[in-house]
Order: C-alpha cells, then sequence, then structure tokens
C-alpha cells in the first residue's frame, strides 16, 4: 500500500513538475525585466497555438464527435455551478461581485489545465482540456465582461480563430474528412507553440500582478478549492462519461482563476483590482498543493 501511495505521487509530481518549472521560468523572466511582449506571444497562443492544436488533435479522432459534445456540456455546467455557488459565497462575505465573479467561475483550464491534462492523460486528455478551453474562453468574452464592464463583448469573441477551428473541427469528425499529410504536420509544429507560450505567459504575468489584500484573497482561495470539490463531485455524479475522460473533468475543476479574467476588472472595477490579483495569485499558488492531492488520491486513485 505505502509502496503504491509513492508511486501514485512520484507520478504526481513528475506530471506537475515540467509546469512549475516553465511558470517559474516566465516569472523569472519578469523579475529580471527581461523583454517579453506578452500581446506578441498572447496573440500568437490565440490565433496560431490553440485553432491549431484544436484541428490537430481533434481532428486525429483522440475522442468521439458526441463525446465532445458532452465534454462542452460538462464544461458549461462547470460554469454554472461556479456562478452560482461563487455568486452566493461572495454575497455571504459582502465582496464585489462585479469584480469577484468573473475569476470566480471562470477556471485556468487553459494555462494550466491543459498542459497538466496532456501531461497525465495524453492525447485524450489534450481534446477534453480543449473543449473546457473553447467554453471558458467563449464565457470570458461574454459574461466575463458581461458582469464589471455592464455587457458582453461580442466582437472580441467573434475574432477568436478558436471558435473558427472547432467548427472545422467538429465538420471534420462528423464527416470523417482528414488533413492532407504536409497540413497536418504543419499544425503538429504549430501546435507545439501553444503549451509553453501559455505557461511562460502565465509566469510572467504572476509576477507583474499588483496584488492587494491577501488576508481575503486566502478566503477567498479556500472558498473556490471548496466549490472546485463540489462541482467535481455533481458534475460525475450527474454525467455519465468515460472513466479516463471523468478523470480529466475532475482534474480541469480544480484549476485556479484565470487570469484572463483580471483584464475586464483591471479595466473597468480598478478600484477592486489588487484584490482580485491576489485572489488569482493564491488560488495559483495553491494549486501546488491541490493539484498533488487530486492527482494522487482521486484521480489516478
Amino acid at each position: 500500500m505505502e509502496n503504491n501511495l509513492a508511486d501514485l505521487i512520484t507520478i504526481a509530481v513528475h506530471t506537475l513538475l515540467p509546469v512549475v518549472l516553465i511558470v517559474l521560468l516566465g516569472f523569472g523572466l519578469a523579475r529580471m525585466k527581461a523583454p517579453f511582449d506578452q500581446k506578441i506571444v498572447g496573440s500568437l497562443v490565440s490565433n496560431v497555438g490553440y485553432p491549431a492544436l484544436i484541428l490537430s488533435h481533434l481532428a486525429k479522432e483522440h475522442i468521439l464527435l458526441e463525446t465532445f459534445f458532452a465534454i462542452l456540456g460538462a464544461a458549461a455546467l462547470m460554469i454554472v455551478l461556479f456562478g452560482g455557488l461563487g455568486f452566493a459565497a461572495l454575497k455571504i462575505m459582502r465582496v464585489e461581485v462585479k469584480a469577484y465573479l468573473p475569476p470566480m467561475m471562470l477556471s485556468n483550464v487553459g494555462n494550466i489545465g491543459l498542459p497538466v491534462s496532456t501531461l497525465a492523460f495524453g492525447p485524450e486528455g489534450t481534446a477534453v482540456a480543449l473543449g473546457f478551453v473553447v467554453i471558458v474562453l467563449t464565457a470570458i468574452f461574454t459574461i466575463g465582461t458581461a458582469i464589471p464592464m455592464g455587457r458582453p463583448d461580442f466582437r472580441a469573441l467573434i475574432r477568436q480563430p478558436v471558435l473558427y477551428a472547432v467548427v472545422l473541427a467538429i465538420l471534420m469528425m462528423g464527416f470523417g474528412w482528414k488533413l492532407p499529410q504536409p497540413v497536418d504536420q504543419s499544425l503538429s509544429l504549430l501546435a507545439g507553440l501553444a503549451i509553453p507560450l501559455m505557461l511562460l505567459t502565465l509566469g510572467y504575468s504572476l509576477a507583474t500582478l499588483k496584488t492587494g489584500d491577501l488576508g481575503q484573497a486566502a478566503v477567498l482561495t479556500a472558498i473556490h478549492i471548496g466549490i472546485s470539490t463540489v462541482t467535481a463531485l455533481a458534475l460525475t455524479t450527474l454525467l455519465s462519461l468515460d472513466q479516463t475522460i471523468e478523470h480529466v473533468v475532475v482534474l480541469l475543476c480544480f484549476m485556479p482563476p484565470s487570469v484572463a479574467t483580471y483584464l475586464a476588472v483591471s479595466k473597468y472595477r480598478a478600484d477592486e483590482a489588487p484584490g482580485v490579483a491576489g485572489f488569482i495569485f493564491l488560488s495559483t499558488l495553491a494549486t501546488l498543493i491541490t493539484l498533488p492531492l487530486v492527482l494522487t488520491f482521486w484521480v489516478m486513485g
């Protein structure tokens, strides 16, 4: 039993360590004030890396079309549960809902969830995480912007190549179309951009956040982890999913708040921005504890 537990812990650490090291590299670049254009890197990820990942993975049928639709539904239900429970918690705490609800309900399934799922579960984990990325990204530009701003940013949403890549991938999965080999190989190479650049950007962003009250942030982080647990239990109870896919879904429920939600808050709720930054920062640090525990005792146990 002890040897088995030690093996599980070793697997969890080996899965997470590459992610942590690349994030720390990004963090170090920021502290060294090394040149790092977040806009250019972010544009490469969103306009090239994500679409290439989606087409190269989904079109290769690492996951069935009906299963992918079920994953999209699971991702949407995750956001609803996080939103409802988060709203109630924020009201009880008397915290500014318009500033804190977007990071409470929209998780970082891209920068952290995608690489961790890929390392832990291979191509199938990537396909599941990409389904969650699509739904969360859509939510960030709609409700994630509408809550602090007062209205959704549909113009920004329709400019996201990810959405069109998903539509094309679904058509290819549905009709059994295949990419020409040179195109497929090119997309595979371009897809390799996404994960390391996302992790470097996450580390750089965390280093440049101006945090506020960390006491409140710690409480919100604990609440977020509690909501993650309830949501994971609810999704695994309500949905009938393949065991591997269910494990990936559980893992994605424990991702920290999305750094992308900070942008709208800092612009439209500037007074609350330092507190929100503290919440995102501490929650991301907390994953160093929560993700190994989830991987060891829930997902792989």
